[in-house]
């Protein structure tokens, strides 16, 4: 298996972006200076920032690293100040200071407490100057502000809080202090040597909009002194949301706020492109390869490769021959990974947007079956279990009414032989699934699974053929997880809000998203109007949906559908062109909830 986590092995063909961000760094007439690098959730951010980093890390003599992760400080600290903190400390242990350097680094470290209480005093001040209470801000205050209140066994004089306070904070001696760190800061750097100081920001996609505002307020504060580089790994979608958020009250604006205030922080942009077919495929049999050969094949192996991509980059894929002509023993050990990489190219491609991340998650799953499978002296083939697990991943209605039919009949599914040969009549429990584009292309996929006992492979993915609900997204893109929670809230606004992002969301997490609803759906007594509509409006955002949603709706019993739902499921039949699945459905209902047929029937008439 593979730790799902950043790296420092390039099987993404970095190799490009990881010298130009190198070559920015290093461009001493550049400093300070931001760069972004933007890209999907999972696409290779941190990986790559961390690759380009690695040759500064050892440079003890004039280069100070750190990594920040804001997301780790969010709730407990003001980010803004927490990075400006975690910087003063990095330097304070990474150098030895000279008395000079102590005398900025203290005034520094005042700087950011005043800076702390600013914000402090901002948040909570309005319960101490309504109520007179100190119970919220007692021990967020300072020792310079405490310090003006005198003794502290004496009763506190609320007048004289506030005019603490108020001189503490005030507005001129505030632009006082900004200017006075920004001279400290380089003097600091200066005097400690530091001639580049490279500040990775990550995880600053998975923050709260407020959190991403601070961070580049204090990422602003450095910009304009010292030796600085700051390399910020995020989904600029995100960033420019926040921006966009706090200023969308500004009347007549007719720019776009979030991008134009994103440019002026960010100098260097950097994105990372999706993954096509053939670097996906690279990838994954990267990555297996590592675990079919030892520490010495793989490194000679992966030199070789990288030797042969230089010659013809556009036309280079690995194949069997061509390991073959480095080393035949090495050739035959890989030969079927080889042939998996190519199996799952494709589909992983299109189907996950060729999102590295889930990629690996795909392939973790896939071993660890295999893994559990050897416990119980079971040896599964993996072209095999590569196949039934992207219906798992894409069409996960039809995964389940497959291996229910591998139960029925001794493992050997007829209806499924029928799907892959283009047979399947009209009395076959796959046939809503014949003329869906995705089961055709997935049929075609080596190798054919008629003839084949699949009880072995259902039964190691049996938590995926559960129906209960699996409120878990972990396994998500925070994207994916805010529009399920969107979708979920009942609210008209945050639904639309939803639907709007559904193009930035590939095939499985748009899956997932779907299955996630309807488990909501299932879950309850009664059906939820809202969530319904929420349910079906997400179902008619991509064609890999339409037979998925189908599938779900003929497994409602009718008597759990309303009057209210007709109208919205006529909706999504029209809207999807799917007349003759959703009526056979209603004729189901109508015979399942007798009270509702007439108006079952009237609503689903046939098409003229």
């Amino acid at each position: 298996m593979w730790k799902d986590s950043e790296t420092e092995l390039d099987f993404l063909d970095f190799e490009y972006l990881i010298g130009i961000l190198t070559d920015i760094i290093e461009d001493e007439s550049l400093l300070p200076s931001s760069i972004g690098v933007y890209g999907d959730w999972g696409s290779g951010k941190s990986s790559l920032i961390k690759m380009s980093m690695k040759k500064f890390v050892t440079r003890k003599d004039d280069t100070v690293c750190l990594i920040f992760n804001g997301w780790l400080f969010e709730g407990y600290e003001d980010a803004k100040t927490a990075l400006m903190g975690t910087i003063l400390d990095t330097i304070q242990n990474e150098r030895k200071l000279t008395d000079t350097a102590k005398k900025c680094i203290k005034g520094l470290y005042k700087n950011v407490d005043k800076f702390k209480l600013l914000k402090n005093t901002a948040k909570y001040g309005g319960d101490l100057f309504l109520t007179g209470g100190m119970g919220t801000i007692a021990n967020l205050t300072l020792s310079d502000f405490m310090s003006k209140l005198g003794d502290s066994s004496k009763a506190i004089d609320t007048e004289k809080v506030k005019q603490a306070i108020k001189d503490e904070l005030d507005n001129k001696e505030i632009r006082e202090d900004i200017k006075e760190f920004q001279n400290n800061f380089s003097k600091l750097l200066s005097e400690t040597k530091i001639k580049r100081l490279i500040v990775f920001v990550d995880e600053l996609d998975r923050c709260s909009p407020d959190t991403i505002l601070e961070t580049l307020e204090a990422i602003r504060l450095f910009l304009f002194t010292g030796n600085s580089v700051f390399i910020i790994g995020a989904d600029e979608r995100h960033i420019a949301y926040a921006v966009k958020r706090k200023f969308n009250e500004i009347e007549g604006q007719q720019i776009n706020i979030g991008k134009e205030y994103l440019e002026k922080i960010i100098q260097y942009p950097i994105r990372i492109p999706r993954l096509n077919s053939k670097e996906v495929e690279f990838y994954i049999t990267c990555l297996l390869l590592q675990k079919d050969l030892n520490v010495d094949e793989f490194e000679e192996i992966i030199n070789f490769l990288d030797e042969k991509k230089l010659e013809d980059f556009l036309n280079f894929k690995i194949t069997y021959l061509l390991i073959k002509e480095k080393s035949p023993v090495i050739a035959d050990k890989v030969k079927e990974s080889i042939s998996i990489g190519k199996q799952l190219s494709s589909v992983l491609a299109n189907g996950l947007n060729g999102n590295p991340r889930h990629c690996k998650r795909f392939l973790n799953s896939l071993v660890m079956r295999e893994r559990m499978a050897s416990y119980k002296s079971i040896k599964l083939d993996r072209k095999i279990l590569a196949k039934v697990m992207m219906l798992e991943y894409f069409k996960s209605p039809l995964f389940r009414k497959v291996a229910e039919l591998q139960f029925e009949v001794n493992g050997c599914s007829v209806g499924l032989a029928q799907l892959e040969n283009n047979e399947i009549d009209e009395t076959s429990e796959l046939k809503v699934w014949k003329d869906d584009k995705w089961v055709q292309d997935w049929c075609k996929i080596e190798p054919n699974l008629e003839g084949v006992d699949l009880r072995p492979y259902f039964y190691f993915t049996r938590e995926s053929l559960s129906e209960k609900i699996n409120y878990s997204t972990e396994k998500l893109s925070p994207d994916a997880q805010q529009i399920i929670d969107k979708l979920l809230s009942k609210s008209k606004t945050a639904r639309n809000e939803a639907i709007k992002r559904a193009v930035e969301v590939n095939d499985y997490e748009s899956t997932e998203i779907l299955q996630n609803v309807y488990s909501n759906i299932i879950s309850e007594t009664s059906i939820d109007k809202e969530v319904l509509i929420s349910y079906l409006e997400w179902g008619k955002t991509k064609e890999i949906l339409f037979t998925n949603v189908i599938s779900d709706l003929s497994s409602l019993h009718g008597e759990k559908i309303t009057l209210a739902m007709l109208p919205l499921i006529r909706d999504f039949m029209e809207t999807t062109n799917k007349y003759s699945e959703i009526q056979d459905i209603a004729d189901k209902w109508s015979m399942e909830n007798a009270k509702l047929a007439s108006a079952i029937k009237k609503v689903f008439n046939k098409k003229e």
